[in-house]
């Protein structure tokens, strides 16, 4: 090997490493800071009297229903059942007419029992950070239930504490790791990105005139 090659192959092992090293300490700030405000068992969960349920899309590239999707509805609407929640608000992509997630969800709620009356739907939810932060500087809410996957969970509540919004999240079941290993991948890489959104105050794309939440 030249000497010319040698200093190359060193410099691309030094890049690759500190690429690694900062996406592993991202990974690691943005769960250890939230690792105390997320539960599993709906039993435990302190109440709140709104939930922000994060959009993901109902079917799958392939056709079928995206359990992620379907175990989101279930834990809103087991919270809701078991009075730890009063209103939902359902965020997500509306980007395209043949597209609407809140939409979606806000017809699988109703399905399952819940009024209305009880659902809100924030259609420019096109990241978790919009939905988020939307959820206080458009809906009015400092305090509130994320619902999500525990893995989405920890990555929306970091985002809610750099944000002023006192926050816990109730983690939906979750897939094996061997089915959702893309998904897993992708949310280190937006782990990075939350991080670097908070560094730069990053603002959503749409905020708009206040919504106010009437609650029962």
């Amino acid at each position: 090997m030249s000497k010319q090659l040698y200093k190359l192959v060193v410099y691309f092992l030094g890049v690759l490493t500190t690429l690694g090293l900062g996406i592993w300490l991202c990974n690691f700030f943005v769960e250890q800071s939230t690792r105390k405000q997320v539960f599993d068992n709906a039993n435990r969960i302190p109440s709140n009297e709104v939930g922000l349920v994060l959009g993901t899309s109902k079917y799958t590239v392939y056709g079928n229903q995206n359990p992620y999707f379907a175990n989101r509805i279930h834990a809103a609407v087991e919270l809701y059942n078991r009075k730890k929640i009063k209103h939902l608000i359902v965020s997500g992509d509306n980007s395209l007419k043949e597209y609407n997630e809140p939409k979606h969800m806000r017809k699988a709620l109703m399905n399952a029992g819940i009024p209305d009356s009880c659902i809100t739907m924030d259609f420019a939810g096109f990241r978790t950070l919009d939905s988020v932060v939307r959820s206080k500087r458009v809906f009015g809410q400092h305090k509130l239930t994320i619902i999500s996957q525990k893995f989405h969970n920890h990555r929306a509540l970091f985002i809610a504490n750099q944000k002023g919004i006192t926050a816990i999240g109730f983690n939906a079941k979750d897939l094996p790791f061997s089915l959702g290993m893309k998904t897993r991948i992708r949310e280190c890489l937006a782990r990075c990105k939350a991080v670097l959104d908070v560094l730069l105050n990053t603002q959503p794309k749409f905020l708009g005139e206040p919504i106010p939440i009437e609650i029962d």
